[in-house]
Parts: structure tokens; C-alpha cells; sequence
């Protein structure tokens, strides 16, 4: 897969690929127009709607209504190194959600790709080449 990662205006970082472009910006207060996630709160959200997409495909086959049902994400971090260091994922789910199902939407959660990637990192190669 390759992304084109492009400059348009101010403080915007956009992502192309395919036919999608993911658009990110900084806030006001820092120097940005707030029109768009930082690129950080992009990457933390994927996380919990990664794990989200599992959860639905999960109730989806199973007929389970998903009206209800939500994820809260809760980041702690290391005050010494200001890096978060726990990511909690609550799922919550209605009074009548079948209660034998609990365990399974966990699993389920667990298996988003973005976890595993951080869970056993890839390794990174940045480089500067010359356009013609």
C-alpha cells in the first residue's frame, strides 16, 4: 500500500490513498485552523474504531442489535515521559445484551489490527530522495 502524504495549506497534513484522503491540521492554538484531527488524536482514534469495527462485525453476524452499544477509550500517561502507557477500551453495551455474549465482544475487540500492530511494532525507514 502507498500513502501520499502532501502539504496543502497552513498547518494541513493530508494522507492520500486510493480514492480517500484523510485530512489533519492543528489546532488554533497552535498555529493551525482546528479544521481537521491532529495527526496524534487520528492515530488514538483508530484504535478504538478499529477495535469498534470488530465489535460490529461481531453483532452483525450474530443478528445482535448495536444501537446501544459503544466503546469508551481511556488513555493514561507516564507523567515522566508524557507518553501514554494504558489504553482502556470499556465496552458498553445495554441491560439487555445477552450477557453470554460479554466475553466474546472482548475477543472480538482484541483482534483490531491496529492493537496488534502496536503490540509487535513494525519497523520504520525514513529517507529523503530526490524528485525530478
Amino acid at each position: 500500500m502507498e500513502m501520499i502524504i502532501d502539504f496543502p495549506e497552513g498547518l494541513r497534513v493530508d494522507a492520500r490513498f486510493g480514492d480517500q484522503t484523510v485530512k489533519t491540521d492543528q489546532p488554533v492554538t497552535g498555529g493551525g485552523n482546528g479544521s481537521a484531527p491532529t495527526p496524534f488524536a487520528l492515530f488514538l482514534s483508530s484504535i478504538g474504531t478499529c477495535a469498534g469495527i470488530y465489535v460490529l462485525g461481531f453483532c452483525k453476524q450474530r443478528g445482535l442489535a448495536t444501537d446501544n452499544i459503544r466503546i469508551i477509550q481511556r488513555l493514561q500517561s507516564n507523567p515522566m515521559t508524557g507518553l501514554i502507557n494504558n489504553v482502556d477500551l470499556e465496552i458498553q453495551v445495554p441491560p439487555e445484551f445477552p450477557e453470554k455474549y460479554y466475553d466474546a465482544l472482548v475477543r472480538s475487540a482484541n483482534q483490531c489490527a491496529v492493537k496488534k500492530h502496536l503490540e509487535m511494532p513494525p519497523q520504520f525507514n525514513v529517507y529523503t530522495q530526490i524528485t525530478e
